[in-house]
């Protein structure tokens, strides 16, 4: 009983490494949630667009589509630690031009796309560094952990990026770019180089590592069933977000009421995740996956009825309980089913297949709110949310005995 027993979060914090990692990442979270609600609330005052509007959300998404699983490919190829200081770099000094005065929105767009394709290599860097920096249950803890904070960080950005970008949009860009500069200082004095996870003497091209990251994931039932319900889960879930401002403008509200929908979502995961996911044990964990993966969607169908603001926010917020829950009992099953050398690659397609089904989930929507009422748009998108998920959770997971077999021409191909 003792070895199913959760363990405590001091025992995450008496890792260095970890505490750096998380550091890092609680800030260039706020300040990037922080950006998004700025943006958003920006492009809509101008347009007056819920399409618009949306789409300045989902601009941060397409790097995802684009390029996402083969840029997580490439992180493979160099130290974690590496990729994952220089894509912070790279990120400060585009957002740094994005906070300048007078900027054109298609210049912004443009530049906000730019700084985007530096997060795929880094959340796969990081993504496959962190079981090397923990063990045992501290990893499902911790990615409970890190899903909390970073909900938290989307609250505390979006309710500052609503009364800062009344002042001044350009001050919380600033505020962003600086913290992708805090992010890599703290990844460069306290995390330890670690050798690439794929040695030039196993490289076999980028576009075939690339198809194997796919191979990996879809070829395996357990690791494609899980792909299929996280995509799912987060599709109708980011909506309420994604469309915030335009609901906001249907309740009458303006930027305030906006930070309080945006910010519902994310304290909902964080109140899940750092309470609940403490008590319960990983295996309880592990069987709640399929009810949840229906209540995330089902508790949202009620924006139908056009519900008033404290409505919505509640709604909101047990949904993002039901996925605070739900997605590191999900990550940990994929994890254990991974061999090392895959997992970059491996959690380069969930990522971006996750950032894919946001952006386009944000995207229809928002074309949608364009001729019909945007509680309507909620409200039956998650609807059918609901189908789908009980349709996807209609066959029980369990967890691996062991790690997937990697199928045997990429065994081949790898040497």
């Amino acid at each position: 009983m003792a070895a199913d027993r959760p363990v405590g979060y001091r025992m995450l914090w008496a890792v260095t490494e970890y505490r750096a990692v998380f550091v890092a990442s609680a800030l260039s979270w706020t300040g990037d949630y922080l950006c998004k609600a700025a943006v958003t609330l920006l492009v809509y005052e101008r347009t007056s667009s819920a399409l618009a509007s949306g789409a300045a959300f989902a601009v941060g998404y397409l790097p995802w589509l684009l390029a996402g699983p083969v840029l997580a490919a490439v992180a493979e190829r160099y130290p974690a630690r590496t990729m994952m200081i220089s894509c912070d770099l790279i990120r400060a000094v585009l957002i740094g031009l994005v906070a300048i005065p007078g900027m054109p929105i298609p210049v912004l767009f443009v530049l906000l796309l730019a700084g985007g394709l530096a997060s795929p290599p880094f959340e796969a860097a990081r993504s496959a560094q962190l079981p090397q920096i923990l063990t045992g249950d501290r990893y499902p803890l911790a990615l409970a952990l890190n899903n909390s904070v970073l909900h938290a960080a989307q609250v505390a950005g979006y309710a500052l990026g609503g009364v800062i970008a009344g002042y001044s949009p350009q001050v919380a860009l600033a505020l962003n770019a600086l913290t992708f500069v805090g992010s890599a200082l703290l990844l460069r004095l306290y995390v330890r180089k670690r050798p690439a996870t794929l040695t030039a003497a196993r490289r076999t091209g980028l576009w075939r590592e690339t198809g194997q990251g796919y191979a990996v994931v879809f070829g395996d039932p357990l690791l494609r069933a899980i792909a299929i319900i996280t995509f799912g889960v987060v599709t109708f879930v980011i909506v309420p977000e994604g469309l915030a401002a335009a609901w906001a403008s249907d309740l009458g509200g303006g930027g305030r009421t906006q930070g309080l929908i945006m910010a519902a979502n994310p304290l909902g995961v964080a109140i899940g995740g750092l309470v609940l996911n403490r008590l319960l044990s990983p295996r309880v964990r592990t069987l709640l996956m399929r009810p949840l993966a229906v209540l995330a969607p089902v508790v949202l169908v009620p924006a139908l009825l056009n519900p008033p603001l404290v409505v919505v926010v509640v709604v909101v917020t047990v949904s993002g309980i039901a996925m605070a829950l739900l997605l590191p009992a999900a990550q940990t099953l994929f994890k254990q089913a991974l061999a090392h050398e895959y997992r970059a690659r491996a959690f380069g397609v969930m990522n971006g297949g996750v950032q894919l089904a946001q952006g386009a989930a944000i995207l229809i929507t928002g074309a949608l709110s364009e001729r019909l009422p945007t509680p309507t748009v909620i409200g039956a998108w998650c609807a059918a949310g609901t189908v789908l998920m009980l349709l996807a959770t209609f066959r029980p997971l369990t967890e691996p005995a062991g790690t997937v077999a990697v199928p045997p021409v990429l065994t081949e191909e790898t040497g």
